[in-house]
């Protein structure tokens, strides 16, 4: 290759990086993230979207993901799962929480804590609920995937594991949550050694680079670009467009946020 064409090759690898950067430096700007956070103070105050258990005897789960923590949250979120059998009076909640591993504890965490509470003041939406007789049937699947979670002693925020590989891996064990994650689910696309899986609804497949190059094909998802862990992408349910950073811009309004 000539130096002239060497430049050439650099500088589009050099406006690349920068397209894909725009989102997340976008999200800063709009102050829709806080770079500067006290995690001792923050509000984990409950947002009103689980149902009371009290009045609620039918089974549920519900997906939830809220901004990551300071800066890790303009590129994305964090995820969790919390479920209630039929009956039960609280929600036991399923995540991946990065500071245990520094601990040199398991990194899944199980926790009653509140379902709904907000991320270290970042308020969360639902991804996917489930209820009655199709709920029962899926805190049995989420319990056993995360029970079986392969990166239970690692922690990475980029390119993974982390708690979107996480999400990820329980919903390929339960598919019939056919959980579409945001494109700002940083590193959901981590497979490991592995190349090819499932997507995380079920409804497709991806193929993957250690979550840093890949393509996914699927009914719920659409189609996604994986390029150095962040997700474009474009879903034709929804008529909507994903960009890194900045999520899913949609003419139609999904069944939940994404």
């Amino acid at each position: 290759m000539t130096a002239k064409g060497a430049v050439k090759v650099l500088s589009i690898c050099l406006l690349l990086l920068a397209l894909l950067l725009a989102g997340p430096v976008f999200v800063i700007a709009s102050g829709t993230v806080s770079l500067r956070v006290d995690w001792s103070r923050a509000d984990r105050t409950p947002v009103g979207l689980a149902p009371d258990p009290a009045a609620t005897p039918e089974a549920v789960v519900q997906v939830y993901a809220a901004r990551a923590l300071s800066w890790r949250g303009a590129f994305g979120v964090h995820p969790w799962f919390a479920v209630k059998p039929a009956g039960a009076r609280t929600y036991t909640v399923y995540e991946v929480i990065g500071w245990r591993a520094y601990r040199g504890l398991p990194v899944v965490a199980v926790s009653n804590r509140d379902p709904d509470g907000r991320w270290f003041g970042a308020t969360p939406t639902v991804l996917a609920e489930l209820r009655g007789p199709a709920a029962e049937a899926a805190i049995t699947g989420i319990a056993e995937a995360a029970a079986s979670y392969p990166y239970a002693g690692e922690y990475r925020v980029w390119p993974g594991p982390n708690s979107n590989t996480f999400a990820a891996w329980v919903a390929r064990a339960v598919p019939g949550l056919r959980l579409d994650l945001p494109s700002t689910a940083l590193g959901k696309d981590y497979l490991g050694h592995g190349v090819v899986a499932r997507a995380p609804s079920g409804t497709g497949w991806q193929v993957s680079l250690y979550g840093v190059a890949g393509l996914l094909l699927a009914v719920e998802e659409g189609v996604e670009v994986n390029l150095l862990g962040l997700t474009v992408g474009i879903d034709p349910l929804d008529l909507a467009i994903k960009l890194p950073g900045i999520g899913r811009l949609a003419l139609r309004t999904a069944a939940f946020p994404k």
